[in-house]
């Protein structure tokens, strides 16, 4: 019975013994199928800058100062000043609108016949003014094209220079009162805003 047992109790450690070092065995197996070579790139630098839209309206002479405003109109008569219109960004625009708006509105401006009329020229050149009892008139010393035939109050697309960075438009703006303008428009009085808005370019692949 003594020798049995001792036998049966080696027999028992060669075992233990041997699933030890197969355990062993295994766990190194396991800690290799977790290393890997890794390599990476250079950074790729990327800048992007965004451009900048302006628009400026200047006035262009001191004699006849701005805003626009006259007294004791009376059918025939016309209003005058000279201005630069700037692009002074670094983008283009797509377009750019001029709109007029009455922020005091009466039938002056109401009436789209006989009322107020807007007119905008441009100057190829920059516009020479002649002051004569404070009366301002304007001539061309380049080629004069329209840039607004309208009613007082109106709005529309703007054919300009100033689309482009650094374009220059030399404009005279006109308000007249038609000659047909009957009783009806007397002791009226209108005030208007006329403002240039421009829309950036449509965005593209770069």
């Amino acid at each position: 019975m003594t020798a049995t047992t001792t036998n049966r109790t080696r027999t028992t450690r060669k075992i233990i013994g041997s699933l030890g070092i197969i355990g062993a065995a295994a766990a190194v197996a396991g800690m290799g199928t977790f290393g890997t070579f890794t390599d990476s790139t250079a950074p790729l630098n990327a800048s992007v800058a965004s451009g900048t839209l302006s628009l400026d309206l200047n006035a262009t002479n001191s004699t006849a100062s701005l805003p626009l405003s006259a007294t004791g109109f009376v059918p025939g008569d016309t209003i005058s000043r000279s201005v630069d219109l700037v692009n002074s960004g670094d983008l283009a625009f797509s377009g750019i609108q001029m709109t007029s708006a009455a922020t005091t509105s009466s039938l002056l401006d109401t009436d789209k016949v006989n009322g107020l009329q807007l007119s905008i020229k441009k100057c190829t050149n920059p516009w020479t003014e002649s002051l004569s009892n404070g009366v301002a008139t304007y001539t061309c010393s380049g080629t004069v094209s329209n840039v607004v035939n309208a009613p007082a109050v109106a709005s529309g697309n703007a054919n300009v220079a100033s689309v482009n960075p650094g374009g220059i438009d030399h404009l005279v703006v006109s308000l007249t009162l038609p000659t047909n303008a009957g009783n009806e428009f007397q002791g009226q009085t209108s005030k208007l805003a006329i403002s240039f808005s421009g829309t950036q370019r449509t965005g593209t692949n770069r």
